[in-house]
C-alpha cells in the first residue's frame, strides 16, 4: 500500500471485506515491524483480527520469508507456551538512490530495518536530461549487482515535482521535464520502482528512522537544490499539483540572482550547497560566519509562514553539517522566533538531522517498503 496524499503512513485499525487481505496483511506486518517480536494472540489482540486471520496470515508471512518462529517467550506462565514471530529484516534487499547531490548521485543496499549494507556513487559530471536517466540507471544496476538477498525494489529520492506515477514533472537542475524515471528504471532493471521527492523522502526516513513525531514536520533538504518535506498527522502533503514543500524557489532578494527555475532572487539561489560554497570560498572565517548567517535568516524567513500556519513542531535540516548547523541553524531557529506566534516557537523544536547523509537514501527504503509491504 504505497503512500498517499492524506493516507497516514502506518496501517493502524481492520478494514471491511474488499480490501481486506492485504490491509490486514500490512497491519499484522507492521506490527512486527514497529513493536518487535510477539504471540499469534498478542498479534489478534493488537490488531483486533481473528485467531484464525491471524493464523493464516503469520502463515503466509513465514512461507515468505518475512516472518520468522522464534521459539518460546521467557517466563512464560502456566499452560502451553506462546511461540513468538518475528519479522526477518534481511528477508530482501531494497536499493535506494538520493539524486539531490550537486556532485554525484548516490546509493546504496539498504535491509528492511533501514540497515546500510553498501554504498556506490557516480559522479553527475554536469549531466542532465537522458544523460542523467542512463546514469541513474547504471547505478541502480551496479547495486543490485551488490545485493545478496532478493530485491525487494528499488527507491529514489530525486530533486524537483514528482507525482505519485514517479514522473518527475519539473527538475530544472538535472534537465527533466515530464521524465518518467519509475517507468525507464522499472523497464531496464526489471524490478519495481517507487520515487518521490529528495525532501519528502527525507521527511519519511525522520518519520521510521530518525524520531520525528509525524504530527507536525517539516524536513528541509539543502544539497544541488532546497526543498521541504512536510507531514501532518502522519501522513505525507504532497499537495494539489504534488509541489507542496517547494520552498526552493520562494523569492526572498529582488533584485536577486538568476536561478534554474527561469526567475531570479529564490532561497535556493542562497541556500543551496554549490552557490553556498561558492559564496563561502576564499572569505576569511567572520566573514564566513556572516554569509552563513544571512542565509539561515533568509530561510528563517521564508519558514515562519509556514510553520505559523501548520503549527507544526518540528522542522529538521538535512544537508552538510558544516555549513548547516552553527551560525545558519542558530540564525533560522531566531528569524522564525521572531516571526511567529511564541505559543508557536517556544515549542519548536529546530535541529540537524540524525541519519546525516543518509536522510534521502534511508527515506527512499521508506518508499518500497510502504509500497511494497505497507510497512514503515
Amino acid at each position: 500500500m504505497p503512500a498517499t496524499p492524506g493516507r497516514a503512513l502506518r496501517p493502524t485499525t481492520k478494514v471491511m471485506p474488499g480490501q481486506a487481505r492485504v490491509y490486514n496483511r500490512s497491519l499484522v506486518l507492521q506490527s512486527l515491524y514497529s513493536d518487535g517480536p510477539q504471540s499469534r494472540a498478542d498479534l489478534a489482540r493488537v490488531t483486533s483480527l481473528t485467531p484464525v486471520t491471524i493464523g493464516a496470515l503469520v502463515s503466509e508471512l513465514i512461507a515468505e520469508g518475512l516472518a520468522v518462529e522464534l521459539g518460546t517467550r521467557a517466563g512464560a506462565r502456566v499452560g502451553k507456551p506462546a511461540t513468538l514471530v518475528g519479522f526477518d529484516p534481511s528477508a530482501a534487499h531494497i536499493v535506494s538512490l538520493d539524486l539531490s547531490r550537486d556532485t554525484s548521485f548516490r546509493g546504496a543496499v539498504v535491509d528492511l530495518v533501514g540497515t546500510v549494507l553498501s554504498t556506490s556513487e557516480i559522479p553527475r559530471r554536469g549531466r542532465t536530461g537522458e544523460a542523467a536517466a542512463q546514469a541513474v540507471t547504471d547505478l541502480a544496476r551496479d547495486l543490485m549487482d551488490q545485493a545478496e538477498r532478493p530485491v525487494l525494489g528499488i527507491g529514489v529520492g530525486s530533486p524537483g515535482v514528482v507525482n505519485p506515477d514517479g514522473v518527475v514533472l519539473n527538475a530544472p537542475n538535472l534537465g527533466w521535464s515530464g521524465m518518467p524515471l519509475a517507468e525507464v528504471l522499472r523497464d531496464g532493471l526489471g524490478r519495481p520502482v517507487h520515487v518521490a521527492n529528495d525532501a519528502n523522502a527525507a521527511a519519511l526516513a525522520e518519520h521510521s528512522f530518525g524520531g520525528a513525531t509525524g504530527r507536525g514536520v517539516l524536513v528541509l533538504t539543502v544539497g544541488m537544490g532546497v526543498g521541504a518535506g512536510i507531514l501532518l498527522d502522519g501522513a505525507l502533503v504532497r499537495g494539489d499539483r504534488f509541489a507542496a514543500g517547494e520552498i526552493g524557489h520562494l523569492i526572498v532578494e529582488e533584485p536577486g540572482l538568476p536561478c534554474a527555475c527561469g526567475r531570479s532572487g529564490c532561497l535556493e539561489r542562497l541556500l543551496a550547497v554549490p552557490q553556498l560554497r561558492a559564496r563561502l570560498a576564499e572569505l576569511p572565517g567572520p566573514e564566513q560566519q556572516e554569509v552563513l548567517a544571512g542565509a539561515g535568516t533568509s530561510l528563517g524567513i521564508a519558514l515562519a509562514p509556514v510553520i505559523s500556519t501548520l503549527d507544526l513542531g518540528e522542522v529538521v535540516l538535512t544537508g552538510p553539517p558544516d555549513l548547516l548547523g552553527g551560525a545558519l541553524l542558530d540564525a533560522a531557529s531566531t528569524a522564525v522566533r521572531r516571526r511567529v506566534l511564541p505559543v508557536v516557537g517556544q515549542a519548536l523544536d529546530i535541529r540537524l538531522s540524525t541519519l546525516h547523509e543518509n536522510s534521502i537514501l534511508l527515506g527512499s527504503a521508506v518508499l518500497v517498503l510502504s509500497g511494497e509491504l505497507g510497512v514503515s
